[in-house]
């Protein structure tokens, strides 16, 4: 496959034009243009860009890619040892950071409503169709506890638990995969019983008790390794190209 083809691919996909982001999504870095096998993963770490160098990858499709808002310019330290690494072995690095949180079937927050058993039931945003945050149900009531254990046992890792005062059981739920705590409050004034995310803020925890709704902290990478997971197993059946996932431990 060429360069140039799987990167129309990818955007035709992911349609990155359709919202605004942190990061360019797309080619952050060219290299060969002929593309016979990809490496997936969560970020674009040196330990990353290692496996595919020694796995003779021609290009890594990440989550997490390079060149942020308010990031330094400069390409020094850390980002030139990982930008050479690529630039030397002539590696394709591709990114794509909401564009791959919202898409409906691939994307990182669909992935985790699978493996959870949550029903898909419309936006967080009520108005906006393609909503960061999304909002479900189980196909039955939870209690915290419970829903704290199946999150555990499917992302194996233990979540962060913050119950209200109420303790109520859950059915319904919201949910935003990596740094997307802030939605909790949306979440509660809709009347939402519980909210998932990735990572957890100090307020969240006033949020949850004053709001009256259950929140789980499960993890930024193990939120989202599943996204990327998917879209590569997705290219290798639709495109015939050899795509590896790699999963970097990453506990936070």
């Amino acid at each position: 496959m060429q360069r140039i083809e799987l990167e129309k691919y990818l955007n035709n996909l992911l349609k990155p034009e359709q919202i605004k982001d942190y990061a360019p999504n797309g080619l952050q870095i060219q290299g060969t243009e002929q593309i016979d096998k990809i490496i997936t993963g969560v970020t674009a770490s040196q330990a990353l860009i290692d496996k595919a160098i020694a796995e003779k990858a021609d290009a890594i499709i990440v989550h997490h890619g390079y060149f942020w808002k308010n990031e330094s310019y400069v390409i020094r330290g850390m980002k030139h040892k990982r930008i050479k690494a690529l630039l030397d072995n002539n590696i394709n690095l591709f990114a794509y950071h909401l564009p791959l949180d919202i898409h409906p079937t691939l994307g990182n927050n669909a992935q985790l409503a699978k493996l959870l058993n949550i029903k898909v039931t419309g936006p967080l945003e009520l108005a906006n169709p393609i909503s960061i945050a999304i909002q479900g149900e189980l196909p039955e009531a939870h209690t915290g506890t419970q829903l704290a254990q199946l999150i555990d046992s499917t992302l194996n890792r233990a979540c962060l638990h913050i119950a209200p005062p109420s303790n109520k059981t859950i059915k319904t739920i919201a949910w935003c995969t990596g740094g997307g705590q802030d939605y909790i409050e949306l979440a509660a004034e809709q009347g939402i019983d519980a909210f998932i995310s990735g990572e957890v803020s100090e307020k969240t925890t006033h949020i949850a008790h004053e709001m009256d709704i259950h929140f789980f902290a499960a993890g930024h990478h193990a939120t989202e390794r599943y996204g990327v997971k998917a879209l590569g197993e997705y290219i290798a059946k639709e495109q015939g190209v050899e795509v590896v996932f790699v999963d970097i431990d990453n506990p936070v």
